[in-house]
């Protein structure tokens, strides 16, 4: 196993990793000491070969041909693992469902986190009503259904209290609520950090936090809490990145889809209580939709 040279940029080194493997070309690809993304062949035979190919990806590494490549290879290792799991599984292994990112707790996951434990905690467990009512997307006189506005609608943002169409994703209204919540935003925002960077996540927890709110309070009022709507949006778009742009990093085992969407259904049942499922709803439409369109845009714009 020998480095065969460094690519300062993370999604291009990703991209020729996987474009090498479509060649039958064992790599790794890992970052190093000088902020680098190194490039590691496993076969010492395939030397040559990858220093050759490198030296033509760095002429051009925009070339479509070399994202398509990935693709493929991401692919036929899915197909492979598809095929493969059955054999080596007729239980689902715990470990593979809840996904652990390869990456460290990002500061921004940090804050976010942090900040819904606090709050958390100064609404005593969600069920102080004078914080609550400061957070909420609006105030609202409280009722056996929910929730009925004060005013009329959304007349505190309008009159500028703009923070209220994002504050909700840190009410949580249970011990079960709040820890569920935080470890997903703790695998899937770390992932997002490490691989695209903190603004990034900044940005879409803003957009799918907005949205999301914004949609639940239209459907149902504004008695509701929660970041599992900015969650199913971070899925989603990890989803689409890892299905349609592998250079990208991010990725998500099968059966976490699988079991996110299990528990998406479930609470639109209803059997799990009353759930802000429109906020999932919207939340996992709009990071799918971003995830996708950011994949393939700037492929289709190319052609």
């Amino acid at each position: 196993m020998r480095p065969i040279g460094a690519i300062q940029n993370e999604t291009l080194a990703l991209r020729f990793g996987g474009f090498l493997s479509s060649r039958g070309i064992d790599n790794q690809v890992d970052n190093n000491s000088r902020g680098a993304w190194e490039v590691w062949i496993l076969d010492d035979d395939n030397i040559e070969k990858a220093k050759s190919l490198l030296d033509h990806f760095r002429g051009n590494p925009d070339d479509p041909t070399y994202a398509e490549a990935a693709r493929a290879a991401v692919r036929r290792q899915q197909q492979e693992e598809a095929v493969e799991t059955p054999k080596r599984h007729r239980v689902i292994d715990a470990s593979a469902v809840f996904y652990v990112p390869p990456v460290a707790l990002g500061r921004l996951s940090m804050v976010l986190i942090a900040i819904s434990i606090v709050v958390w905690l100064l609404t005593t467990f969600g069920g102080d009503d004078r914080l609550r009512q400061i957070l909420s997307i609006s105030e609202f006189s409280a009722t056996e259904g929910g929730g009925v506005p004060k005013q009329e609608w959304l007349s505190e943002v309008r009159h500028g209290q703009v923070w209220r169409l994002f504050t909700p994703i840190f009410l949580h209204f249970s011990l079960l609520h709040i820890v569920f919540n935080m470890l997903w935003l703790r695998d899937l925002g770390s992932m997002i950090e490490a691989r695209r960077g903190p603004w990034l996540l900044l940005v879409l927890t803003l957009v799918l936090a907005g949205t999301s709110n914004l949609a639940q309070y239209t459907v149902s009022g504004p008695a509701f809490g929660g970041i599992s709507g900015v969650v199913y949006g971070l899925l989603g778009y990890t989803w689409m990145q890892g299905r349609f742009n592998p250079a990208s990093g991010l990725s998500l085992h099968p059966q976490t889809v699988t079991l996110m969407l299990v528990w998406f259904f479930l609470c639109l049942s209803g059997l799990m209580g009353p759930i802000a499922n429109t906020a999932h709803a919207v939340g996992l439409a709009v990071g799918t939709t971003w995830g996708f369109l950011a994949a393939n845009l700037p492929v289709i714009l190319r052609r």
